[in-house]
C-alpha cells in the first residue's frame, strides 16, 4: 500500500464495473486516481490481449512449466504493461503466474482478488485491506 495522496490503480474490466476473470482476455484496464482516500477519476483504457498476439509465431510452452512462464510470454506481458506504466498495482481475479511475475518486474504491484466491484477493491488495496490470492494463479 501507498499512502501518498495520490496513487493510480488499474483493474482489468470489460465493462468498466467489475474486475474480470482472467487478465489476458479482458479488453480494458479501469485506471483509478485515488486522492487523500476517495476515488477521485476514472479513465477507460484500452488493454492489449490475446488477440493483439494472434498473428504472431507462437513458441511453445516448456512442458511441466507455468502457464505464460517463457520469454516470448514475459515480452508480451510487459507490451500489456505499458498502458499501466503510471499504476502502481494491477487488480484481478485470475491471472497466470507468468503474467503475475512479469508485473512484478515492471514494478507494478499485481494482485488477484476475489472482490468483483473495481471501485470496492481499489478502496480495500488503498486501505491495505485486500488480500492477494496467489492460490487463483495458473
Amino acid at each position: 500500500m501507498n499512502t501518498a495522496s495520490n496513487i493510480k490503480v488499474a483493474a482489468i474490466t470489460d465493462d468498466g464495473n467489475t474486475i474480470s476473470l482472467h487478465f489476458g482476455r479482458a479488453a480494458y484496464y479501469l485506471v483509478a486516481t485515488v486522492e487523500n482516500g476517495q476515488i477521485v477519476q476514472r479513465e477507460l483504457r484500452n488493454k492489449m490481449g490475446h488477440t493483439h498476439f494472434s498473428n504472431q509465431v507462437h513458441i511453445e510452452e516448456e512442458p511441466g512449466q507455468p502457464h505464460g512462464m517463457g520469454a516470448e510470454s514475459h515480452d508480451k506481458h510487459l507490451q500489456m504493461a505499458e498502458g499501466i506504466a503510471d499504476c502502481e498495482a494491477l487488480l484481478c481475479r485470475g491471472m497466470g503466474m507468468g503474467a503475475y511475475q512479469s508485473m512484478q518486474v515492471r514494478g507494478i504491484r499485481p494482485v488477484v482478488t476475489d472482490i468483483a466491484t473495481i471501485d470496492e477493491a481499489v478502496m480495500a488495496y488503498v486501505n491495505g485491506t485486500i488480500v492477494d490470492r496467489i492460490e487463483k494463479l495458473h
